[in-house]
Formats: C-alpha cells, sequence, structure tokens
C-alpha cells in the first residue's frame, strides 16, 4: 500500500483494482458504519475455524468508508441486519445481503490496519461466523480484532511427494512489540485461522520471525494455498496471551529484580545460541 504497516515491515505496492459500481449507489458513513467508533458491535468472539472460502464480487466507495460485496452460501444461513462475519480475520458487520452475497463497509482505520484495503474484486477471503453459546471451541478465541499486517517472509515444501497439495512451513515476519504474546506450541490468529506455532526465531536482521506448518486440509479450505512470500496477513495474538501480559506488566521488573522469574527460559537462551 506504499506505506510502512503497523509491524514496521514494509508493504510491498498494491494493484487496488476496485470497481466502481453504478448498481449500488455510495452512501454517506456515518454512526451506523460497522466499525466505526461507538458503532454496535464488538462482542462476537470467532474459533479461527474458516466456514467458507468467500469471493470479492464488488468493491466501491461510501462516504468515507468502502463498501465490499462479498460472494458467499454458508456463512448467509442464519444471516441477519446486523450479523457479524469475520473477513480475514476482521470482524464486519452485515448491512445487507441476498441469496448469495452479503456486503459490509469499513473505514479509513480499518483498511489502514488490516489487509482488507488491498482487496480486489475476485480476491478470495476467509469467512467465519461468530462462536454459538453452544457450539464447540475447535481453535482458540479469535475476536476479530487485527493486531498488525505481518509479512510472509518464506514458504518451503515439507512434502517433498506432493509439492503442491502436501504440507508446508510458513515464516512470518513479527513486530517486538508482538513476540512476547507468540510462543511455541502456541495460537495465533493468521487472516482469521487458528494456527499453531511450529517455532519461534529471528531472521539475519535480527527481526523476530516465527514459523507455522500447514496440512493440506487447511490450504485447501482457506486463503494460505495461494499465499506467497511478500504478502501481509492480517494477524491477531492469543487473547489470553495479551490479558496475562498485561495485567502482569507492572510487577514483571520487581520480579526479575528478586531473581522471582527468569527473563526468558533456558530453552529461548539455548536456540538463540543456535542462530
Amino acid at each position: 500500500m506504499g506505506r510502512r504497516s503497523q509491524s514496521g515491515w514494509e508493504r510491498a505496492p498494491a494493484d487496488h483494482a476496485v470497481r466502481a459500481s453504478s448498481a449500488r449507489p455510495a452512501t454517506p458513513c456515518c454512526a451506523r458504519c460497522p466499525n466505526a467508533p461507538g458503532a454496535r458491535g464488538g462482542s462476537a468472539v470467532f474459533t479461527g475455524i474458516i466456514e467458507e472460502l468467500g469471493q470479492v464480487r464488488e468493491r466501491f466507495p461510501a462516504g468515507a468508508c468502502e463498501r465490499f460485496v462479498i460472494g458467499a452460501m454458508t456463512v448467509l444461513s442464519d444471516v441477519s441486519l446486523g450479523a457479524s462475519i469475520a473477513v480475514n480475520g476482521a470482524c464486519l458487520t452485515v448491512i445487507e445481503w441476498g441469496p448469495d452475497w452479503w456486503a459490509a463497509e469499513a473505514v479509513p482505520e480499518t483498511l489502514r490496519c488490516t489487509n482488507l484495503g488491498a482487496l480486489v474484486v475476485g480476491d478470495r477471503v476467509n469467512l467465519e461466523r461468530p462462536l454459538a453459546a453452544a457450539a464447540r471451541l475447535g481453535g482458540h478465541i479469535v475476536l476479530g480484532h487485527v493486531d498488525a499486517t505481518i509479512p510472509l517472509l518464506g514458504r518451503r515444501i515439507l512434502d517433498a511427494m506432493s509439492p503442491d497439495t502436501g504440507t508446508v512451513e510458513l515464516t512470518f515476519g513479527l513486530p517486538a512489540s508482538l513476540a512476547p504474546f507468540v510462543v511455541e506450541k502456541g495460537s495465533v490468529a493468521i487472516d482469521g485461522i487458528s494456527l499453531t506455532v511450529a517455532s519461534v526465531g529471528r531472521d539475519e536482521r535480527g527481526r523476530h520471525t516465527f514459523d507455522i506448518a500447514v496440512i493440506p486440509h487447511t490450504r485447501q479450505v482457506t486463503t494460505l494455498g495461494v499465499r506467497n512470500p511478500g504478502d501481509f496477513v492480517n494477524f491477531e495474538a492469543d487473547y489470553l496471551a495479551k490479558v496475562v501480559g498485561r495485567l502482569a506488566a507492572p510487577y514483571r521488573d520487581a520480579f526479575l529484580g528478586d531473581g522471582f522469574i527468569a527473563d526468558s527460559f533456558p530453552g529461548d537462551r539455548d536456540r538463540e545460541g543456535q542462530q
């Protein structure tokens, strides 16, 4: 998008092939804009288990917002006005829908802080409805509040017999401010997908990175199947890790000074020595 992202990594220029729509007139962006400050919503909880791949059918200005029309079927089975749907991990509100499409609006801040601003007509997006009270928590708690956009740095084939459909390892860059919340075997959300961290480390420039292994099924039913190095993805750290980190922050220096806790685990020091 031609500017530095929240993560501190330079985002590659995006070709915003935005198609104007004459069939749907632009409407002023006001307090009803689904993700504007003070707007209704914000209580939805997701699991990171993608329900279907939608497709961007239209994108056009709607006042200060951008309206997206997304083709879908599964997530519309119980849709209602004001319902929440996560798009690539960003929680948006349904403002209109039809038999096989729905529409939402995103404010400039959402477009800036997520990869939704780079979407073009024809792009596939991960879709998920909020967790129902009686449903199983198949992934982990995902709020749909993107922490940063981060770059996909590397892609390594783990299954040499099936390079196009087998398991792959993806390496992502990570801003230092979010690194404390990413641990081996912990959970992260990438473009709304609940994933387990395989390993953490640093690149040759000392910047934080982490790896995930993506199985064939996940490649087939999410956008990870078409992601390539250089792409930017939406990243949300584990909410529980952030809460614990926030609660512990006032006491961390005191505990470190008293030798009550270590500033890193032995395994972390071992890994740093191997790099």
